[in-house]
């Protein structure tokens, strides 16, 4: 079944409510399916604007879930009225819990050992009875031939049904598609849920997060990472944002269109 997905400039993003997005992610991992989701901000969006085989990537994934409040502005705006935000963190805990009720393993990859230390603890308090099949780090290193080997086999060994990933964009996105069909689980880009949910950072308040100022939250606690970012990123998402509401563009409007406008301005 085709998932319905609205064009947000030039990526297609899956017009789906959180609830109907972990029941499909449930029922794939039920299946041990290789499915790559991807969850994405304006970063996510403006990387594959100015990357051509990364928006392939995101427009084979099956599902880019809607994290940022920009992302789900402009879907509303062009029909999607009711479309909520799907942030990483709330896929992570929603996962986790249906997770515990279908009798579906995780898997864990990436971050440092101490938060994945911290998340199996509260993982066992928060979802008493989940199956946590394994979590392990990554190196900063791409891996060697054999390596990559040896992980493909302990992860479809574990019977994991969903394999949550935090490499960071672009790098946990490339990671997934290049293991589709090799890793037999639904695998999910969680960027920064690791050390937010093992306690070594903050989330921002609830009302930060629906006004669309998370930015400016995470800004504060990492200005120094995340400054040339969102001054790179913002601003000509602001302007293709406009430029797709004014013009209305179909969701077959081909991605150079979006890169010929930009150049313009």
């Amino acid at each position: 079944m085709k998932l319905p997905k609205i064009d947000v400039i030039g990526v297609p993003v899956t017009a789906l409510l959180l609830e109907d997005q972990i029941a499909t992610m449930i029922a794939w991992a039920k299946e041990r399916s290789s499915r790559v989701v991807c969850v994405a901000n304006v970063h996510m969006l403006m990387e594959a604007y100015w990357d051509d085989s990364f928006h392939s990537i995101l427009r084979e994934a099956d599902i880019v879930a809607p994290d940022g409040m920009p992302l789900v502005w402009v879907m509303r705006l062009v029909g999607r009225r009711y479309q909520d935000r799907t942030a990483g963190m709330d896929i992570f805990l929603a996962a986790c819990g249906k997770a515990v009720k279908e009798n579906v393993g995780i898997y864990l990859l990436g971050c440092t050992e101490e938060v994945l230390e911290s998340m199996r603890y509260r993982l066992q308090e928060d979802f008493p009875g989940l199956k946590l099949a394994g979590a392990e780090s990554l190196p900063f290193r791409p891996l060697t031939e054999g390596e990559d080997a040896e992980l493909i086999e302990r992860v479809n060994a574990s019977q994991a049904g969903l394999t949550f990933i935090a490499l960071g964009c672009p790098k946990q996105e490339i990671w997934m598609a290049s293991h589709k069909n090799k890793i037999q689980s639904v695998m999910l880009g969680v960027g920064g849920v690791f050390p937010v949910y093992a306690g070594t950072q903050k989330r921002a308040p609830l009302w930060v997060r629906e006004s669309g100022l998370e930015w400016l939250y995470r800004l504060v606690q990492e200005p120094r990472r995340l400054w040339s970012r969102y001054q790179k990123t913002i601003p000509p998402f602001i302007w293709l944002a406009i430029w797709q509401l004014l013009r209305r563009p179909s969701p077959q409007r081909s991605h150079n269109s979006w890169r010929s406008f930009w150049h313009k301005v």
